[in-house]
């Protein structure tokens, strides 16, 4: 009986070894050809700028179905996010799961106490968003409700829905989006309804909005 015990323990601790030996960092990179469009010292851009741009390709997948444009995805989601009308389980691409997953490591992105949003509104990550939006109203609205503690997607939402299409060309106020209005959301979403074997529909940014102006093409440049 105790040979038997111990060969279970054994069993399960090998099991567990082989589970961390599994564990490998995120490294499955499918937008780097697009460049760095945010740069944050000390951090790790090159996922949080991956994030940023798969985002962008599914929700101009899913709001953009007959004609792809990106501005109008903006206008759709941010007006549904603010109002908690957003379908994630219909936007996500498997990627974007899994990049999302590779997120979810970094405890000083997330702050799980709190009711309001889980993204941590005090983190490094965050100040290095807020201090490079370039509308500077958005940016005084931002960091005054971040220094008096009543920080929310819902109260900076107000300013947003009137501000969305500054996103095509900031990607700082549009990394702000993904991640507060996306990434946080996620937290409370059942993965498990995603199909993980759907193909991904990646989006060409160089040839979709015919229907854009030069001026917010480039924004997707950078």
């Amino acid at each position: 009986m105790m040979k038997t015990k111990i060969n279970v323990i054994a069993f399960l601790l090998a099991l567990n070894l082989m589970g961390c030996k599994k564990e490998q960092p995120f490294n499955d990179y499918q937008y780097s050809d697009k460049g760095t469009v945010l740069n944050c010292e000390n951090m790790d851009t090159k996922l949080y700028n991956e994030a940023l741009y798969t985002f962008e390709n599914d929700i101009l997948n899913f709001y953009g179905t007959d004609r792809p444009n990106q501005l109008r995805a903006y206008s759709q989601f941010v007006r549904e996010a603010v109002y908690n009308r957003v379908k994630y389980v219909d936007i996500l691409s498997p990627h974007t799961v899994n990049v999302f997953q590779a997120l979810k490591k970094d405890n000083t992105l997330w702050d799980a106490n709190q009711p309001k949003s889980h993204l941590n509104y005090n983190s490094a990550f965050f100040k290095c968003i807020a201090d490079n939006i370039q509308n500077n109203d958005l940016k005084v609205t931002l960091n005054a409700l971040v220094s008096t503690k009543s920080m929310s997607p819902k109260l900076f939402g107000t300013p947003l829905t009137s501000q969305y299409s500054l996103a095509i060309k900031d990607k700082y106020l549009a990394t702000y989006i993904a991640f507060d209005l996306f990434y946080a959301k996620l937290f409370d979403v059942d993965l498990s309804q995603i199909n993980m074997d759907k193909p991904k529909e990646a989006v060409d940014f160089n040839k979709v909005p015919k229907d854009i102006n030069p001026d917010m093409h480039a924004g997707h440049n950078h």
